[in-house]
């Protein structure tokens, strides 16, 4: 790694680190323009164009509305449209109208019809930003989902969100996950600043001392992704399928990173409201940091972080997902500014060095979303190129203060 002798030449205060930020967040944003299809967005392919048969989801479309309302608020044309369809989209098609809450498809054609956490995180963050944003029709569908949110997914007894119901709200499934409920995390916190209420940082600190300070912390500080219904871990799930893009088997450094991150943000934010924040949030932090990097980094053989890891943190699906790379610079660059600490900043350097030289797709745009361990692309788990959102924030972050939820951050730097 690099030897670094002064903190103050960190690029996060670097006038050309911050540009170059900026022109590889507007090449991510002008990429994922072309997934717009009629009924919201689709998934793109590789090269950025739609296949034949693409047709919108829920997911891609919400992450689209919060990532266009993030690059309109920063002043790029063409982005409000996009807002636009995206909401329409979500007000339409993809909700259910007679149960409420939102399908995975339009009027769930690809006959999923179950209502999952995951999915509506994601509509309340979409909805929130499109807020900010200052889009026609944003702050009902913001009252809606956070109505949804809080009617059928949070659990006041448990601190935490249910996972998934029936179309009609009944059968509420009897798993627990820590990916729905790091998302709600980031969702909690864009609510408590678009609807200026104190209680979903409240809930956000719930659920991460419950899913971090208590079961992270003793499995070597790298999240337990899957549980039961009572919140015990459940360590074989998946062991049949490790490399699903969701719920893989195992432990996943990229969540350590994203939590890591996340609790960094929650600390400043309690703090900025004048609320208690423990001290666990940034030690909690480190440590998921240094466990990240310690089992998920260079582990292999090949440059790069593994998707995961088994219960003796040893690699099992080897490939490197964009994502997780995003989120390990994220969150160097979160530690970097709340601690100053060199070590972070040689972290992030590191980091975005493998990131320009593997992950950027110069031919086609925007970035693989897949590399094998001799880091060429490969589309085992995430074929094309559907996510804006992981590479686009990870351009955004560490030119934005911890306290506050990004729309908010990019509104007040106008």
């Amino acid at each position: 790694m690099t030897d670094l002798t002064r903190t103050n030449e960190s690029w996060l205060t670097s006038a050309p680190h911050q540009q170059w930020l900026h022109e590889q967040g507007r090449a991510l944003v002008d990429f994922a323009k072309a997934a717009r299809v009629p009924l919201g967005f689709a998934q793109l392919d590789r090269f950025g164009q739609r296949p034949d048969d693409a047709t919108a989801d829920t997911v891609t479309t919400a992450r689209m509305v919060h990532s266009f309302s993030l690059a309109h608020i920063q002043g790029l044309p063409g982005c409000a449209p996009l807002i636009d369809l995206g909401l329409a989209a979500l007000a339409g098609p993809l909700r259910d109208a007679e149960h409420g809450g939102w399908f995975s498809s339009p009027a769930a054609q690809d006959g999923n019809t179950r209502k999952a956490a995951y999915l509506h995180a994601f509509v309340a963050l979409a909805a929130s930003s499109a807020v900010v944003a200052g889009r026609q029709g944003a702050a009902e569908l913001l009252a809606e989902a956070v109505g949804v949110l809080e009617e059928r997914f949070w659990s006041e007894a448990e601190g935490a969100l249910l996972e998934s119901f029936a179309r009609d709200w009944s059968d509420c499934e009897a798993y627990r996950g820590a990916n729905s409920n790091m998302h709600g995390t980031e969702t909690f916190l864009a609510l408590a600043d678009v609807l200026d209420e104190d209680l979903w940082l409240d809930r956000a600190l719930r659920i991460a001392e419950r899913v971090i300070h208590q079961h992270a912390a003793q499995s070597d500080y790298l999240p337990v992704e899957h549980f039961d219904a009572h919140w015990q871990p459940l360590p074989d799930y998946n062991r049949d399928n490790p490399a699903d893009g969701f719920r893989p088997f195992g432990k996943t450094p990229g969540h350590a990173f994203e939590w890591a991150r996340l609790l960094l943000h929650l600390e400043a934010a309690r703090k900025q409201r004048g609320l208690s924040a423990p001290g666990w949030l940034l030690e909690d932090a480190r440590q998921l940091f240094s466990s990240a990097c310690l089992h998920g980094w260079n582990v292999d053989g090949g440059s790069g972080i593994v998707y995961t890891l088994d219960w003796n943190n040893q690699p099992v699906v080897r490939e490197r997902l964009h994502w997780t790379l995003a989120e390990a610079s994220a969150a160097a660059a979160a530690l970097l500014q709340r601690t100053d600490e060199h070590p972070y900043e040689v972290w992030y350097q590191q980091f975005w060095d493998y990131i320009d030289l593997h992950m950027i797709d110069r031919q086609h745009g925007s970035w693989h979303h897949e590399l094998g361990i001799d880091n060429l692309p490969s589309e085992n788990i995430w074929p094309g190129k559907p996510d804006l959102y992981h590479a686009y924030q990870a351009t955004l972050l560490p030119r934005l203060p911890l306290a506050i939820s990004l729309a908010s951050a990019l509104k007040l730097r106008r």
